[in-house]
């Protein structure tokens, strides 16, 4: 009977495990080289902060091509794109593996990120298009996943390959990953052939200065993130980033077929969901993983192990959540759920800035796993309900604006997070980072959460009623 019951699974969810595996292989591939860098350093002669430049071009190349991505699939199709977008993907990670020296490697990186940009977004068009919507929390569900999970699982999978393999084979596991999934890709996914309304020309100056924005913006926070002597200089490029980033939005309200389409801003729930509270939100819920290695090392003085081991309990927490997702949303509706969760989530923040290496073992774990999760629930809910209201002709639009709000929330979480330390140290007037830092900057998340959450109270008491199918 199982052997049934799972067929019929993968049957009914195949597109979505398609796109949940490409995603899988994105987000593992952004983080899993953070650990192996001294070794990559050493194989090209260069320091080992010379490679940092390897993530931020990623990073960078990421949000550039981002908002392209939605032109691209109204232009030639989504299957045709994200096909394109796996196939170009995992021809970088072999040009990465097969890198001779330190600019080829940069350069596959940038290849590698751009790529990236276009599976993301494009990838959650297809499975929006193909999914009935009393299957979409589901199907929304299954791809979020590899979000929660690639960010855990990679650094200490990149430790382990670059101590008893080869760096490498960081990227050589790419090459089975990405053949079978365009494989998969070009057997399963429907082919829908474009309208003719939909062949615009491409904005180009949008395009430019969207891109500029993106990119002032995202290296602003990490230099404000980096290093106390560069803050004044990220401050300057944070402001100037949203300047530019403001005069691409009065571009997009004027032109005819901008390359970030602005019509899903007028609908409530996308708006709540992914650039008001939402928005804040996702910014709290990214500083976990980011403060607890750190915490475990630097204030519990553990070894880079035992905290590789603890996130892999908190990895824990995000899945156990996911069998009750779809239940707890279609019991209670969104609107509950994000509102009760997110003070849920709140508490467990603060539950994190109250351990201390005294704190029983057990203790700890439950405490991670809750905030595991009560963070899987809050970012399928918010996922899901971004897209529960948004007609068909916006979709496109849609999935490109949201993309670019969760890679934008995800750097100012960590700047925000190196913030709140360095606050708290300075509060606390010591030398170098204490455990009541960590505690601190905590707290500080917790109450981010906690307003994210308060200000989510005014969406709609039926928001995403489609979805969840109650009245």
């Amino acid at each position: 009977m199982l052997p049934d019951r799972l067929k019929s699974f993968f049957v009914d969810n195949r597109i979505s495990l398609i796109v949940a595996a490409a995603f899988f292989m994105e987000t593992l591939d952004g983080s899993i080289i953070v650990t192996a860098l001294p070794a990559i350093a050493h194989s090209f002669g260069e320091a080992t902060l010379a490679l940092s430049v390897a993530i931020s071009a990623y990073m960078i190349a990421l949000a550039v091509f981002v908002p392209a991505a939605g032109w691209a699939s109204e232009r030639y199709g989504a299957r045709r794109v994200f096909a394109s977008a796996v196939a170009v993907f995992t021809i970088a990670s072999l040009l990465c593996g097969l890198s001779p020296n330190f600019w080829s490697f940069i350069a596959a990186r940038v290849l590698q990120g751009s790529a990236a940009a276009f599976m993301s977004p494009v990838g959650r068009l297809v499975v929006l298009r193909e999914t009935p919507k009393h299957r979409l929390i589901e199907s929304l569900g299954l791809i979020v996943w590899p979000a929660l999970i690639g960010p855990v699982v990679g650094p200490p999978l990149g430790g382990l390959i670059a101590t008893y393999a080869s760096w490498h084979w960081i990227f050589f596991l790419n090459l089975p990953i990405g053949a079978l999934g365009l494989w998969l890709v070009l057997r399963y996914v429907p082919a829908h052939e474009p309208a003719d309304e939909s062949k615009q020309r491409f904005d180009v100056y949008g395009f430019a200065i969207t891109s500029l924005a993106l990119v002032t913006l995202l290296q602003g926070l990490a230099f404000i993130a980096e290093s106390p002597a560069q803050r004044w200089a990220g401050l300057a490029l944070v402001v100037a980033g949203l300047v530019v980033g403001a005069l691409a939005v009065r571009h997009a309200q004027r032109h005819p077929a901008p390359i970030l389409n602005l019509q899903s801003a007028r609908e409530p729930t996308f708006v709540m969901s992914t650039l008001a509270a939402g928005f804040w939100g996702r910014v709290a819920i990214n500083t976990a993983p980011f403060l607890l290695p750190l915490m475990f090392q630097i204030g519990f003085a553990d070894n880079a192990l035992r905290a590789g081991l603890m996130l892999l309990v908190y990895m824990a927490g995000n899945l156990a959540m996911k069998a009750a997702t779809t239940w707890m949303l279609k019991q209670h509706g969104f609107r509950r759920v994000l509102v009760y969760n997110g003070y849920a989530h709140a508490a467990t923040l603060l539950g994190c800035a109250l351990m201390g290496p005294g704190w029983p073992l057990p203790v700890i774990c439950v405490v991670l796993v809750l905030a595991g999760m009560t963070r899987s629930m809050h970012f399928t809910a918010l996922n899901t309900i971004a897209f529960a209201d948004i007609p068909a002709s916006a979709r496109g639009g849609a999935t490109t604006l949201s993309a670019v709000s969760s890679q934008v929330a995800a750097a100012l979480a960590v700047a925000f997070a190196t913030l709140a330390l360095a606050l708290a140290q300075r509060i606390a007037g010591g030398e170098g980072l204490q455990l009541r830092d960590f505690q601190i900057a905590f707290g500080i998340s917790a109450a981010l959460m906690a307003g994210a959450s308060l200000w989510m109270m005014r969406l709609a008491h039926d928001a995403g009623a489609s979805v969840t199918a109650r009245a």
